[in-house]
């Protein structure tokens, strides 16, 4: 059922259906410790908390050590792509933060193909790919484990040049 838009409520709220009352206390403990963490929406909220500032030096730190980028001016012929921060709380299976995430993603959409990029690749394992290896692993009785890989990169060389506007929280040495 739709909700009432001129008092503002549902005619069939969630709550005459669920509840969490009927939980074990431990599961109302865990869902009350997910719940209670915001993962901030801009780099204005997350620069407050010292958790994500750490996590966004560490990630810069990494972006440098792997000479991922390299500052420079900006041609004028040239469009830079933005970027923006990602922020992930990742939770232990009882409710309590792990540890937080920030990544620096790419704004790509103003892009041109053909004039900005002319390929595009995008590394997803298929689903039967991944069925397959955990039978091999069940056959094989071979001992899985997962793993949250804390920075991932693909060493591949670019063929076109890239420029990016700097993340907010960085500072440039060079002119203009």
């Amino acid at each position: 059922m739709l909700p009432n838009l001129s008092t503002g409520t549902t005619l069939y709220p969630l709550s005459f259906i669920l509840s969490y009352n009927k939980l074990f206390t431990s599961y109302q403990k865990v869902i009350l410790f997910a719940t209670q963490q915001v993962e901030p929406q801009s780099y204005n909220v997350a620069f407050k908390d010292p958790n994500w500032i750490e996590v966004m030096n560490a990630e810069i730190k990494v972006i440098e050590v792997n000479n991922t980028w390299i500052l420079t001016n900006q041609p004028q012929h040239k469009t830079a792509i933005g970027c923006k921060w990602v922020y992930k709380i990742k939770h232990r299976f009882d409710g309590f933060i792990e540890r937080y995430k920030a990544r620096l993603v790419a704004i790509g959409y103003p892009q041109i193909e053909g004039q900005d990029y002319l390929d595009v690749y995008s590394l997803v394992a298929k689903l039967i790919t991944v069925r397959i290896l955990l039978a091999l692993a069940i056959v094989n009785r071979w001992y899985l484990k997962q793993l949250d890989v804390n920075n991932a990169f693909l060493h591949g060389d670019l063929n076109e040049e890239m420029y990016m506007v700097l993340p907010p929280g960085i500072q440039s040495d060079k002119p203009g």
